[in-house]
């Protein structure tokens, strides 16, 4: 579950592990005096430095590909970064039409826009324009990853006020996990600071530094995103313009924790790694590792029979914390046992673009309609690998009805296999199949051997009428307009 809308904030959290400061800042606390201390001196920090955002938000119709459902509203939490920047969570201004951001302790509301967003890292970056937001306004500086058992400070302006809120709680774990709003496994900080609804975007501190950005809570759990994400994000944006995404090696592993399959596989009792069974075709390690190589080290970093690497001596993380920490065309050594023997090959990696777009935000979906029949990419069937670039899954998301479909009562989201007995690629290139069409029937195969046969000029004809008759504005989104 991730964090985002909201309008108000609690003042007093009911977990126990967590402590919630009413930051009207009467300090009447009463813990420790070095935590105090330190409270107090995030306090100082918070209030010229977080902000509380507002996002209005209209996101796309499943059903009706062409028009947008009706606005929503939303707030979430923010905060200063170098060159007059806001730094807050993507999922807190996804789909956005219209931002705004206020300063702790004003009842002024300012215009923002969206400079950049990672939607795989749930970041994304701010700016205002207004001199006058600016002013008492101070960057805060980020730090190291904490260790866990140390204590953070996670401020925002959660569910239940107006006011800045403060959370201390331990970390508990430093690991690879799954991003709620992107579903990209990325490095993530587990704690039992309260994350509420409305904290996102905000930031959590040690000793007086950024350790990351607060992103998603679950009961008692919250998350953060740490420094080595968010500065890859920023970084990204500054020397692209905007944010290149996360590099992959596009690999597919196994463990290699049986000592059977060791033996099997030519590894050394010294030799540690991981079992390649599948090489995306689009990913830069395409042609050079193989199905069934042993993917040993990365820039000399040796890989463990369980996929993880060693991580500040005493820890370990996913292998593929290394990978995605890349900047895109680095070159990257990569070690492999191949049939008993050790080679080293060096690869300018990159992002790889999934064939499913599982999530997608900020643009309405690709479509195209012939009689009827709305077709779109699809994003129900993630982990399917493509052969080649641009390859999409199209599936046939709904018939409207007419008498040209009459009795085509397939389920919906059927994946189209064939037209006219050629594959198709791509949304684009089932256009091109339909528009190209010479003979008298259209045949169109779906998946589980479903076959729609239609007259094509009665199809042709009839297809105006029934945007008409739907209040469709167009046969196809823009995106397939100009291509």
């Amino acid at each position: 579950m991730f964090i985002g809308s909201a309008r108000i904030l609690i003042l007093r959290c009911s977990n126990t592990s967590s402590q919630s400061v009413n930051t009207t800042f009467s300090r009447r606390f009463s813990s420790v005096p070095a935590a105090e201390n330190a409270k107090d001196s995030v306090i100082d920090l918070a209030l010229n430095s977080v902000v509380k955002v507002f996002c209005s938000s209209s996101k796309s119709n499943v059903l009706q590909p062409w028009q947008k459902n009706l606005p929503r509203q939303c707030s979430g939490s923010g905060f200063v970064i170098s060159n007059n920047k806001i730094l807050t969570n993507a999922h807190v201004v996804a789909d956005h039409t219209f931002v705004q951001v206020r300063k702790h302790g004003s009842p002024t509301k300012f215009k923002a826009e969206v400079e950049s967003v990672g939607h795989a890292c749930d970041l994304a970056i701010l700016k205002i324009k207004s001199k006058t937001f600016w002013k008492d306004l101070k960057p805060l500086d980020f730090g190291d990853v904490p260790f866990p058992k140390e204590t953070v400070f996670v401020v925002g302006y959660p569910r239940g006020g107006d006011n800045i809120c403060i959370t201390k709680g331990v970390v508990s774990r430093i690991e690879v996990t799954r991003y709620s709003h992107s579903k990209t496994s990325l490095m993530t900080i587990q704690t039992d600071a309260a994350v509420n609804h409305g904290n996102s975007g905000g930031p959590a501190f040690m000793d007086n530094k950024v350790v990351g950005v607060a992103f998603q809570g679950f009961k008692n759990t919250g998350y953060i995103i740490p420094t080595p994400v968010v500065k890859h994000f920023i970084s990204g944006v500054e020397e692209n313009g905007k944010f290149p995404g996360f590099c992959s090696l596009g690999i597919s592993c196994q463990h290699m924790q049986n000592t059977r399959m060791r033996n099997y596989f030519k590894m050394t009792p010294k030799m540690t790694g991981i079992l390649i069974k599948r090489i995306n075709p689009l990913s830069s390690s395409y042609g050079i590792l193989k199905k069934d190589d042993i993917l040993l080290s990365i820039d000399g970093v040796s890989i463990g029979n369980d996929e993880t690497v060693v991580f500040r001596k005493t820890e370990s993380i996913n292998f593929s914390h290394l990978v995605s920490m890349k900047k895109p065309r680095e070159t990257t050594t990569l070690k492999v046992l191949r049939d008993g023997k050790t080679h080293e090959f060096n690869i300018n990696i990159t992002p790889v673009e999934p064939l499913i777009q599982v999530c997608q935000f900020d643009k309405l979906p690709s479509y195209y309609i012939f009689a009827g029949l709305v077709f779109l990419p699809s994003t129900t069937q993630p982990g399917t690998i493509p052969k080649k670039a641009g390859e999409q899954i199209v599936q046939l998301s709904q018939v409207l009805e007419d008498e040209t479909t009459v009795g085509y009562t397939f389920s919906n989201n059927s994946r189209v296999k064939k037209v006219n007995g050629v594959q198709v690629e791509n949304l684009k290139h089932l256009r091109q199949l339909i528009e190209k069409c010479c003979t008298e029937d259209l045949r169109i195969d779906l998946e589980n051997d479903n076959t729609i046969i239609i007259g094509y000029k009665s199809g042709k004809r009839a297809t105006p009428k029934i945007l008409k008759r739907y209040g469709i504005p167009s046969t196809m989104s823009k995106d397939l307009q100009s291509s």
